[in-house]
This record gives C-alpha cells, structure tokens and sequence, in this order.
C-alpha cells in the first residue's frame, strides 16, 4: 500500500508542478491535489528534496515506460517519412493531456537539475527501444555505429528543444520541421 501511496503522491507533485511550477510545489499542494489529509505528502516525503527526488524518478520511469512500449508496439520505420511520422506522434504526445504535464515538469526538474546533481543523474537520458530504433535506422542508411549514435542524440535533442519551444510559445510542430531534423541526421 505505501508504494501505491508513494505512486499516487509522486504522480499528483506531477501535476503540481506542472500547473503551479516549482515555488508551487509543497508539501501542502501535493495534499490537495491527491486529495490526502494535510500532512500526508510529508509524512512519506519529509523534505521537499525527497519530494523532488520521488517526483523526479517517477517522471523518469513513466518516460521509459512510453518510449519502450512504443518502441516495441511500432515496426521499425522503413523510411524517412516514417521515421518522421514517428517522431510527430511522439512530440504530439509531448504536446497534449498528460504529456504535456509531464513535459512541464520535466523541463522545470531539468533546470531545478542544475542545482542539485542528484536529480540530473536521475534525468540523465538512457537507453530504450524507441531510441534504439532511431539508431537502428541511421545505422541502416550506412552510418558508422558511432556516428549513429551521435546522430541520433543530436537529432533527439533538436526534437526536445522543439517540444521546450512549443510549450514556452504554443503552437505545434509542423511535420516540416520533423522531416527536416530527419532529413538532416541522414547528411
């Protein structure tokens, strides 16, 4: 029962950092949002660091959970324009309902990280099978393994900055742009 409750805390901090941003995040305010008597937060979570930190991993683990279920539920793309459709539905799903909470949080964690490096080690990117299909798809049009894989991390990172902008100034990513960034690992 203490990991459900663990769970569902974390998730609600989630949501409050989403929607308030970090000063919003309290002990007190992950109460009301998980609709948990006052103290409840700070009863499994003493100090707002052990907050973070659950809230943080928590992030992480449901970021891991989609990407490898999409790497695993989607055939590998056969080409660039399904590579690109991929990568639009991905970024769709940044954008939109949960996602973008959590895409909210994520970034807000991401600069919290730079003040606390245990949380940066908890974001570090890792390994999934939706990132290793991107691999698996340079490394198919005749690139090194090496040189995949920086591709692969720069063209990741070009599709989080999209996804920061769009949250930052609204709006979508046209699948221009996803194309292009796609079309640009391929140089």
């Amino acid at each position: 029962m203490a990991t459900d409750r663990r769970t569902a805390l974390a998730d609600a901090a989630i949501g409050v950092l989403a929607g308030t941003g970090m000063r919003g995040l309290t002990h007190r305010a992950v109460d009301r949002a998980a609709n948990l008597p006052t103290g409840t937060t700070s009863a499994y979570y003493r100090t707002r660091q052990a907050l973070l930190t659950a809230l943080v991993q928590r992030l992480v683990a449901l970021d891991q959970a989609e990407l490898q279920a999409i790497g695993n539920d989607t055939p590998p793309p056969r080409d660039e324009e399904e590579l690109a459709a991929g990568i639009a539905a991905l970024v769709e799903r940044r954008l939109t309902g949960d996602g973008r909470q959590r895409s909210l949080a994520r970034y807000a964690c991401a600069i919290e990280s730079v003040h606390h490096t245990e949380l940066r080690e908890i974001l570090v990117p890792r390994e999934n099978a939706a990132r290793e299909a991107v691999r698996r798809f340079l490394a198919a049009r005749g690139l090194a393994d090496a040189e995949a894989e920086e591709r692969t991390v720069t063209l990741l990172t070009c599709v989080d900055g999209l996804v920061f902008d769009r949250l930052v100034n609204g709006g979508s990513v046209p699948a221009h742009e996803i194309r292009g960034l796609v079309a640009a690992a391929l140089r």
